[in-house]
């Protein structure tokens, strides 16, 4: 039989001798002998043993829970377990992601992280998870078409209509009317990007539009709270580009 000393063990396992000596002292792994001088050895029993509390370990499992069930569970199932350790990790990077990208547009957004704004959102947004919000103002069908098209704050398409939003703030800056050359062009823009978005449904765009310049219903679909004095204007400068200029028939998002 082929033995391996603790230092051996130590550098093929990434383990401290320290440590190997503190599963000997808990009979956790006790080594298969120690010589006279003291010296630990182990056999590809105790290795494998060891592998499979290091696994254990990495799922955040306390070496007393390990100690019960070492010797009850095989390497598949640990593996099994890892597995599903590791897809959960996966989600909450994901979601760490996506977070940041809602802070990166938001300062995009608002020059500044508007905390009152983002902390209450953030709220409602985990509160309303597994809730189905949406359906107080849309259909089935609906809901899938705009959470198809709606961008989310984390989206990099978002950037299309933060540029809006803060065209809008520079024309209210400016003292600029809604039929200004410049509202004007905004008001094109915003029905361009909206008949993307809606793929030419003018009736749900007008339907969604309607729930954006609600308070309430913007806020429990979980939307970023734009102020009254931006849409008010986007919604002047729209329904006077209809009146007057060639239509586009969608309203913006």
């Amino acid at each position: 039989m082929k033995y391996y000393t603790s230092g051996d063990v130590s550098h093929y396992l990434n383990i401290s001798v320290r440590t190997l000596r503190y599963y000997d002292q808990i009979d956790l792994v006790p080594p298969a002998r120690i010589e006279e001088s003291g010296k630990r050895l182990y056999t590809s029993r105790e290795i494998l043993l060891l592998e499979k509390i290091v696994l254990l370990k990495s799922l955040a499992m306390t070496l007393e829970d390990i100690k019960k069930i070492i010797n009850q569970i095989t390497i598949e199932e640990i593996l099994t377990l890892h597995k599903e350790k590791l897809e959960n990790n996966i989600l909450q990077l994901k979601e760490s992601l996506k977070n940041t990208h809602t802070l990166s547009n938001t300062l995009k957004l608002e020059g500044n992280l508007n905390w009152g704004h983002l902390l209450p959102l953030v709220k409602e947004n985990a509160k309303m998870a597994g809730k189905n919000e949406w359906g107080k103002h849309f259909s089935e069908k609906e809901q899938k078409t705009l959470k198809e098209a709606m961008p989310k704050m984390e989206h990099p398409s978002t950037r299309k209509w933060i540029n809006i939003i803060k065209r809008t703030n520079f024309c209210l800056r400016r003292n600029l009317a809604p039929h200004s050359e410049e509202g004007q062009t905004l008001a094109e823009d915003c029905l361009l990007l909206s008949e993307d978005f809606f793929k030419g449904d003018q009736k749900l765009g007008e339907k969604f539009w309607k729930a954006r310049k609600s308070e309430r219903a913007s806020k429990e679909m979980g939307l970023y709270p734009i102020s009254s004095e931006i849409l008010e204007f986007m919604d002047e400068a729209i329904n006077y580009y209809e009146e007057h200029y060639p239509k586009l028939t969608n309203k913006k998002g």
